[in-house]
């Protein structure tokens, strides 16, 4: 198979099923800006929705393993034949778990390379609980990390830490979300939100254990007034949901499956307080800068966060938000009561303007433009 040197094109893997990932749809875009025929590969679940919104080429691979060993097995065997069928002249690989097969076949083929490295992968906590698995992944890590040329990640922490670990330089490429002037804000009324209460806000994708969002659903049992949305998916949904119920919480907490962007901007915009509460459990959370924070400075609402290195940075650097200082729930319930009542609170949401115009994507991809350039 041949390749044209004058014609420019990208595989991008993702190991997900491309339909909520905006990091990498906003890395597609940048490739099809530049002129590239873009080709983003993932996977596609039993409910996974369709994708009517990309304007570059998508191939979504059915599996017939969804979990465990046997599905990360498939999934690299398939991508593998399948990079194998498709030659190009750039691999753009995200996370650990789609590394292996482009850096084979970007050496078969004298293909250039990009790994974006979106967390520390063996520092999940999932992996934690698993040594055994944490070993092979920290294997595969340790074997190709420290001979790549051209790496991305997505805060300053994380980077310091890949070079300290592997000697290899990371570009930090924030997750910082597109704002689009073109959509039109529902209403509360129109949401279903209601006009009485304050609402406070959980959404994203990464919903999962030890991130606090279970601690702040037993906070609900001490708030009046305020209601709680929590948007997105996780691993700890079904058990929020089951407390929700068990504590009778159902009239204070609604939950919403996750939902495409531009449909979550309308929730996020009509938010009085956006929470992030992961926990210093583990080095992935501990250098943790989620994209809902960024959601959150664009939409105008302030922040309630824990103390943790990126965060504290940023919203003390704005003054755009306030802080925890444990997770118990009645000291979250009390603290959410008294931000949502501070006199600072108004001056803390105009100074979101300031965070959210020298934080923008346009400032992030250039960095992403510089790379793709110099290669």
């Amino acid at each position: 198979m041949t390749t044209n040197k004058n014609h420019k094109k990208v595989i991008v893997s993702v190991i997900n099923d491309l339909v909520t990932d905006q990091r990498v749809h906003r890395t597609c875009m940048v490739f099809y800006e530049l002129g590239y025929d873009v080709l983003l590969v993932g996977r596609k679940k039993k409910n996974s929705r369709e994708l009517n919104d990309r304007i570059y080429t998508t191939k979504r691979m059915r599996l017939l393993f969804e979990k465990g060993v046997c599905f990360y097995l498939e999934f690299h065997v398939r991508l593998s034949f399948f990079l194998l069928r498709n030659k190009a002249n750039l691999l753009f690989s995200n996370d650990l778990d789609t590394l292996l097969p482009n850096y084979l076949i970007s050496k078969l083929y004298k293909s250039k390379l990009i790994y974006d490295s979106h967390e520390i992968f063996c520092e999940v906590p999932e992996l934690i609980a698993t040594p055994f698995k944490k070993k092979i992944w920290l294997s595969l890590e340790k074997s190709i990390v420290s001979k790549l040329k051209h790496c991305i990640t997505v805060n300053l922490s994380i980077a310091n830490w890949f070079k300290e670990k592997y000697g290899v330089t990371f570009h930090v490429i924030r997750n910082i979300g597109i704002v689009s002037n073109d959509i039109l804000i529902r209403s509360r009324n129109e949401l279903g939100i209601p006009n009485d209460k304050k609402m406070i806000l959980i959404q994203g994708a990464g919903i999962n254990i030890e991130r606090g969002a279970e601690e702040v659903v037993e906070a609900m049992q001490f708030l009046n007034e305020v209601i709680l949305y929590i948007i997105g998916s996780g691993d700890v949904i079904e058990q929020l949901k089951l407390e929700s119920k068990q504590k009778k919480l159902q009239d204070k907490i609604v939950f919403i499956d996750k939902i495409p962007a531009n449909e979550l901007a309308n929730y996020t915009a009509n938010a009085d307080l956006g929470l992030t509460l992961d926990k210093d459990t583990n080095l992935n959370y501990r250098f943790s800068l989620p994209n809902k924070v960024f959601d959150y400075i664009n939409a105008g609402i302030p922040i309630l966060s824990t103390k943790l290195p990126e965060l504290e940075n940023l919203i003390t650097k704005y003054q755009i938000g306030f802080f925890i200082d444990n997770h118990e729930p009645k000291h979250i319930a009390e603290i959410i009561n008294k931000v949502l009542n501070s006199q600072d609170y108004n001056t803390y949401k105009i100074n979101t303007q300031l965070a959210k115009k020298e934080n923008s994507w346009e400032i992030e991809k250039q960095v992403l433009i510089n790379l793709i350039q110099c290669l």
